[in-house]
């Protein structure tokens, strides 16, 4: 059957019916369902539903040392690439079987990993079938995760050795020396067609295309991507702005000795999604700290950092803020992530702006 009589077949199935065991009822054929599924109509420029979710499973986890690995699988599906503010879109290949997805984290504070996780997969008889390097990516019921489409020879058992090295952005002290060197682990996995191809696929006829998301899936032992409330941050919260569809918390900590600041007042900008808090790294942002006369404190890069509370943040130290002063976030480079669809029309430009006052009492903020 193939993908244009797959779809007509599905279509009475109700808006939002659950389509597992249809694709092995309905026969296999690797060009079919997945290779150009309904996209939305008049898909607005933000976080929108798309018009179908695709299921995933966890093939298993496994650790080396503090590292923490998710290996996951679901259909093989479409995706957009970003660089700079440019997309390109990924089809689904003809020889394409499965898509392959990782989380990454640390395992004593939870906190997801921006890190890029290479894939080598082997047979039963430890021959390379595949390598990679996993694209970070975007979804709306994965969130920020690892992940490509891969061409296995066939069903069967297989080795996937996931490798990562260091952590390569500014760590806060309570991580010391955690994450400089590397890690790498091995889970084997049996790919079943049946197993991946009877997975969830659901049609949200009623909402796609509509502002909005789909709750993030569960997964035992492996923790959400997403970033604290706002209520949650440090310091004095200044307020979450949107910026292009996505949401810029910023907090001021007076003394960012926790943040290497040595005593210094620090900014913490904290972005995530709408909606459900996803973490956005891979982005660049600057800030700009003038005060009530117009002067300016500070004019420069926000430090792409991990914290084992905030997760992927962007900061920097501001020597001298004491309160009165207005802070612009600038978002120079938007996220360099892969999307699914429902996120590939969002957080696409560069250039945007937020602004937030930091209260005359702020200096004696905790």
């Amino acid at each position: 059957m193939n993908r244009r009589a797959f779809l007509t077949a599905s279509a009475g199935l109700g808006s939002t019916a659950a389509l597992a065991g249809c694709l092995g009822a309905l026969g296999f054929e690797r060009q079919s369902a997945w290779r150009d599924p309904p996209l939305a109509e008049d898909r607005p420029d933000s976080v929108y539903y798309p018009a179908v979710v695709e299921g995933m499973s966890v093939y298993g986890t496994d650790s080396s040392g503090r590292v923490g690995f998710a290996l996951m699988h679901s259909f093989p599906h479409r995706f957009w690439t970003v660089t700079g503010t440019a997309q390109t879109k990924v089809v689904v290949d003809a020889e394409d079987t499965v898509h392959l997805m990782a989380t990454v984290w640390d395992t004593e504070s939870g906190a997801i990993l921006p890190v890029d996780p290479s894939i080598t997969i082997t047979d039963d008889g430890g021959a390379t079938v595949g390598t990679t390097t996993l694209w970070p990516m975007l979804s709306p019921n994965m969130g920020f995760h690892y992940g490509d489409n891969v061409a296995l020879p066939g069903s069967g058992t297989y080795d996937a050795t996931l490798t990562v090295g260091p952590v390569g952005i500014t760590r806060t002290a309570p991580f010391g020396d955690a994450f400089d060197a590397g890690a790498s682990t091995t889970i084997p996995f049996t790919f079943d067609p049946a197993d991946t191809y009877n997975l969830e696929y659901r049609r949200l006829r009623d909402r796609a295309g509509d502002p909005g998301t789909v709750d993030l899936m569960s997964m035992d032992g492996v923790p959400e991507p997403v970033a604290p409330a706002e209520s949650a941050l440090p310091g004095t919260v200044l307020g979450a702005p949107s910026v292009d569809g996505m949401e810029l918390a910023v907090s001021v900590v007076r003394d960012g000795a926790r943040f290497g600041a040595d005593g210094q007042p620090y900014v913490v900008v904290s972005p995530r999604t709408p909606y459900n808090r996803i973490l956005l790294p891979r982005m660049a942002l600057s800030l700009t700290a003038t005060d009530a006369s117009g002067a300016t404190r500070f004019d420069g890069a926000l430090a792409p950092s991990l914290d084992p509370d905030l997760g992927a943040y962007y900061g920097a130290p501001v020597e001298g803020l004491a309160g009165g002063e207005t802070l612009t976030i600038t978002v120079d480079t938007p996220p360099q992530l892969a999307r699914h669809d429902g996120y590939e029309t969002a957080f696409r430009a560069a250039g945007g702006t937020a602004t937030v006052s930091y209260p005359t009492n702020g200096g004696t903020a905790p």
